[in-house]
């Protein structure tokens, strides 16, 4: 499966954001982080064009902006869709089939977990035990839960949402 993308669609009042935060912390000692957690306040997330601009504001190589972006957890690469898709797969949920439910969202919605769908509606990733464990296998998306999952309820919990 090929990985799926979702085009950049910041916006010009994003840019004049990000470029203030850059010139707010543009003279401070380890400027990069809190440059970054603003901007991805900012976007929702680090695509490869605001790390351009962060590296070319700062004078510094992009390789250093993305292995920032990537060495931190807090830090994604990719858009969270409009429904935030979260599969436990903790061991309570795993052993109960929670991996074939992350399986089969990952066929339906063509994306692989971390991803977003093109069209922006979904994005899926995995989880650890999010403390609902007598309901597995779990699911949320955005604050919505879903438990005693299994395959079958895969397409009709995506239905629910495809006409949002």
């Amino acid at each position: 499966m090929a990985k799926t993308c979702v085009p950049f669609r910041g916006t010009k009042e994003q840019e004049e954001a990000l470029l203030k935060v850059i010139e707010n912390h543009r003279e401070q000692k380890g400027a990069l982080m809190p440059i970054l957690q603003e901007a991805q306040e900012i976007y929702g997330y680090l695509p490869i064009e605001v790390q351009k601009i962060i590296a070319l504001q700062l004078d510094i190589p992009l390789e250093e902006v993305y292995g920032v972006a990537t060495f931190y957890s807090q830090f994604t690469l990719n858009p969270k869709g409009q429904y935030k898709i979260s599969v436990c797969l903790g061991t309570a949920c795993y052993v109960k089939g929670s991996g074939d439910v992350y399986d089969r969202l990952q066929q339906r919605l063509g994306i692989k977990g971390g991803e977003c769908t093109p069209d922006g509606k979904f994005s899926l990733e995995a989880c650890r035990c999010i403390g609902a464990c007598g309901l597995a296998p779990v699911l949320t998306i955005n604050d919505e839960v879903y438990g005693r999952l299994t395959v079958d309820d895969v397409d009709t919990i995506l239905a629910k949402y495809a006409d949002k």
